[in-house]
């Protein structure tokens, strides 16, 4: 047999095939970290084998297995021959040390060489965005809404009236519910409000997040009141005005109609009194008898019918004078 068909065989034998080698299944590139907010990713190119699935397995080396371990590997079950060309680290990188991290690509019994990170990964290294906030103004209360990022996470909020920036206040939140009362508003003022994230166990904070303000709803209170007062002036109108036109209805009665004036004997004795003194000086008259000449009796009586007047006659007693004839 010639050299070079024996060469030729030889080559051929020793020669890795898909099935039983390593070799011409190539291992996966750009491996890349991708952290944010405390939830890390590890990403890389698809090794593409034409009509086959290929799929991935991830491990990851933190500085225990570095230093006391002998350098081992511990492998993340959840990308163990994995198809997908990402793989969710949160759960595994636990502690702030640096972390290695490798890949590999395995279709059937064939494995690639391992795809390493450059360098280390620390999650303190991971990128803190503002936090989603949503200001709302709830009658006279300043609330607001923040989106949950996990337990790992306060928000450290800040609050002032606007136009008064100076007299800033903060609110450090450990734990979000889904609103959050901050404080009681002005009626009719305008409130701001911003917030960073804060993440402890890397001693971190975020940007603020944009201003939000809202504006108070009037004064509520100032209509209730006004309404009150209202309904006060009503009642004491209606219990006051018909004593109010009584008191008019007596000053023009004594304007139009004056009372009349009485004279001194009416207003110094009683009606009664005045009757009895009638009938004592009606009685006397009765009893005094006087007799004088005829010419003195007529002269008399026209002298008391000149002076007398209708409104003041005094009770005469010329019915009982008795003319005589002098002798």
């Amino acid at each position: 047999m010639p050299p070079e068909l024996i060469c030729l065989l030889l080559c051929t034998l020793s020669a890795p095939s898909l099935s039983g080698g390593d070799a011409l299944l190539p291992a996966p590139q750009s491996i890349s970290i991708l952290s944010t907010n405390m939830k890390h990713f590890l990403t890389w190119s698809p090794v593409i084998v034409q009509g086959e699935t290929v799929r991935y397995s991830v491990e990851f080396q933190g500085e225990y297995e570095r230093e006391y371990a002998n350098g081992s590997w511990i492998p993340i079950s959840e990308c163990s021959l994995t198809t997908a060309t990402i793989c969710n680290l949160t759960e595994d990188i636990s502690a702030s040390v640096a972390y290695k991290l490798r890949v590999r690509a395995e279709l059937g019994a064939t494995r690639s060489q391992w795809g390493t990170t450059k360098g280390f990964f620390n999650r303190a290294m991971t990128s803190l965005t503002p936090p989603q906030l949503r200001a709302v103004a709830d009658g006279h209360h300043l609330l607001v809404e923040l989106a949950d990022m996990g337990p790992s996470f306060q928000f450290r909020v800040l609050y002032w009236r606007k136009g008064q920036e100076t007299r800033v206040q903060q609110k450090v939140l450990r734990e979000v519910s889904s609103v959050v009362h901050l404080d009681t508003m002005e009626a009719g003022a305008e409130y701001c409000v911003k917030a960073q994230t804060h993440v402890q166990a890397i001693n971190r904070s975020s940007s603020f997040s944009p201003t939000q303000c809202v504006r108070a709803q009037g004064d509520k209170s100032m209509w209730l009141v006004t309404a009150l007062i209202a309904s006060a002036g009503f009642a004491v109108a209606v219990l006051t005005l018909p004593l109010l036109a009584w008191k008019i209805s007596k000053i023009f009665q004594y304007s139009c109609c004056p009372a009349a004036v009485l004279p001194d004997t009416l207003e110094s004795e009683p009606p009664t009194q005045l009757i009895l003194r009638g009938r004592e000086e009606a009685e006397q008259c009765d009893l005094m008898v006087v007799v004088m000449p005829s010419e003195e009796a007529l002269q008399l009586w026209i002298q008391k019918a000149l002076q007398s007047s209708p409104e003041n006659q005094q009770p005469l007693c010329s019915s009982f004078l008795h003319p005589i004839k002098s002798k």
